[in-house]
């Protein structure tokens, strides 16, 4: 059957293959989609513990206690293929050149299905910029806005592509179920890029505030950025702004295009920017995140 939202939860120790061959011998999913991430650590083997070990064992699991299974499919991220040149956006064809320990990790990631899926059909997506309700990564955008500040870190022309995470979603499931896509990697993405500029603009209009705007030089933010990192190496914990934000933040563009996934399988984003951020403003708002 189709893969859809129905369904209950069951937990398993992704380090642990034995454990993940059970649930996978019990449920026999016709669909794998392996979404869990790390996305902050505070050195690279740190990101191989969370992205690479969990699909290897997770691919591992299902390739000997399920290899009937229909379509494993690993959510990975354009940072996988690094930062792109300002007017020519990322395309599959592109050689991967991440340049921070996320995108490396995942990357690895998707080495492994690649080489290690056997006889299981698999298919990568690499969503570009996820937002929308539950998200912490821009969550603070919204509470600056929403606290009466309009905050640049370094360039506000860079650009970005962006998706809203139900499109993401269908994206995913739309991959998973066509034959065409077996064996391919897809970006998934809104194809109208934004600058940072632009997208804060949104939250500003959504929030309905009055603000301050600032902006603040890329040497401030390196400056934070490398006090982040020092801690991180003081006590094992990640920041939110360590020397690998910093490097992925100072790129001016992170961009690629749907085309593939359009051509091969039908999808195209259908929630535009401006609805995105009003739908992910009201859902923080009712769910009490400020």
């Amino acid at each position: 059957s189709p893969p859809s939202s129905a369904g209950r939860s069951v937990e398993a120790d992704y380090a642990q293959v034995a454990d993940l061959e059970r649930i996978v011998s019990a449920e026999r999913p016709d669909y794998v989609l392996h979404v869990a991430g790390a996305t902050k650590g505070s050195s690279y083997e740190d990101f191989r513990i969370g992205n690479v070990m969990p699909t290897r064992n997770l691919l591992t699991a299902v390739r000997q206690a399920h290899p009937d299974t229909k379509r494993f499919v690993l959510v990975s991220s354009l940072t996988s293929y690094g930062p792109s040149a300002t007017s020519a956006p990322h395309r599959e064809e592109n050689p991967p050149r991440p340049i921070e320990h996320y995108g490396a990790s995942k990357l690895e990631a998707e080495r492994v299905v690649e080489d290690e899926s056997g006889a299981v059909p698999w298919t990568i997506v690499r969503p570009s910029g996820v937002y929308g309700p539950g998200d912490v990564d821009y969550l603070n955008l919204f509470k600056s806005a929403m606290r009466g500040w309009n905050v640049f870190f370094g360039n506000r022309d860079r650009c970005m592509s962006v998706i809203y995470v139900d499109d993401c979603v269908r994206g995913t499931l739309m991959a998973a179920q066509h034959q065409s896509s077996i064996g391919k990697g897809y970006f998934l993405t809104n194809d109208a890029e934004v600058t940072w500029e632009q997208f804060q603009s949104e939250v500003v209009q959504v929030v309905d505030r009055s603000v301050r705007t600032v902006d603040l030089p890329e040497q401030l933010v390196s400056m934070a950025a490398f006090g982040g990192e020092l801690a991180s190496r003081i006590d094992k914990k990640p920041r939110l702004l360590n020397l690998q934000k910093a490097k992925m933040g100072a790129q001016q563009a992170w961009t690629c295009v749907g085309d593939a996934a359009r051509a091969d399988f039908g999808f195209s984003a259908e929630v535009d920017l401006a609805d995105g951020i009003r739908r992910t403003h009201q859902w923080y708002l009712a769910n009490h995140w400020y």
